[in-house]
């Protein structure tokens, strides 16, 4: 049998906590490997537990959400956790911030219990839980606070076709279409997605969307 998916949940309302833990722990794939009630209480027992995917509430005493994933999942991060942000607050600022954290998801509490479980399970594959489309509206809308200064932008070590479908990528693409605009198989796009990940040290499409921003591959 393949192991359950550890899962941390950090939230500084027990009621919220609680109801979250028993969600999970009735899953047969899914496991608690611990719970808490701020974001440096979730630093320290990640360190510990090593979780596959940790839950993060964004507004909590001693460590905010935000700078807890930071810690985790930012870059620089020698073993970066896995983080799916839920909270109360539909705010894009909220949203952009916690993927510039490094979140790899991002979802609101009143969303069904068969989303979290999806959104954990999702996460815990490697893959962002946002669409791409999404994402790149997020990212879009503060694209001018994460563009290097002119003449700044890193040498970016990518072939012409890789840096091809990273834009496309960036640019809310799916696998499908992006196969359509180069005229390439989709499993030709998967290896190619995967290879740009690889090279650049990112996780998912999530940090691929705000790399293409940072280093101007995209207007």
């Amino acid at each position: 049998m393949t192991a359950p998916i550890r899962v941390l949940v950090c939230d500084d309302q027990m009621l919220v906590r609680t109801g979250l833990v028993t969600i999970i722990d009735a899953q047969p794939d899914l496991e608690v490997a611990g719970e808490c009630g701020d974001g440096q209480a979730a630093v320290d027992l990640a360190a510990r537990l090593r979780p596959d995917v940790v839950v993060m509430d964004v507004r909590m005493p001693v460590l905010d959400g935000i700078r807890a994933t930071a810690l985790l999942a930012g870059a620089g991060v020698p073993s970066p956790a896995k983080v799916l942000v839920v909270t109360t607050f539909n705010l894009d600022e909220y949203v952009y911030e916690a993927l510039r954290a490094g979140a790899s998801g991002f979802l609101l509490k009143d969303a069904p219990p068969a989303q979290l479980l999806h959104g954990i399970r999702t996460v815990a594959a490697g893959a962002a839980l946002l669409a791409p489309e999404v994402t790149r509206q997020l990212v879009g809308r503060y694209a001018s606070r994460i563009r290097p200064a002119d003449g700044d932008a890193p040498e970016v070590s990518l072939t012409p076709r890789e840096l091809e479908v990273l834009r496309l990528v960036a640019d809310g693409r799916s696998n499908s279409e992006i196969a359509a605009t180069l005229v390439i198989s989709p499993e030709t796009v998967k290896t190619f997605v995967s290879r740009i990940l690889a090279k650049l040290g990112l996780r998912d499409r999530v940090q691929a969307v705000v790399y293409a921003f940072r280093h101007g591959l995209v207007t």
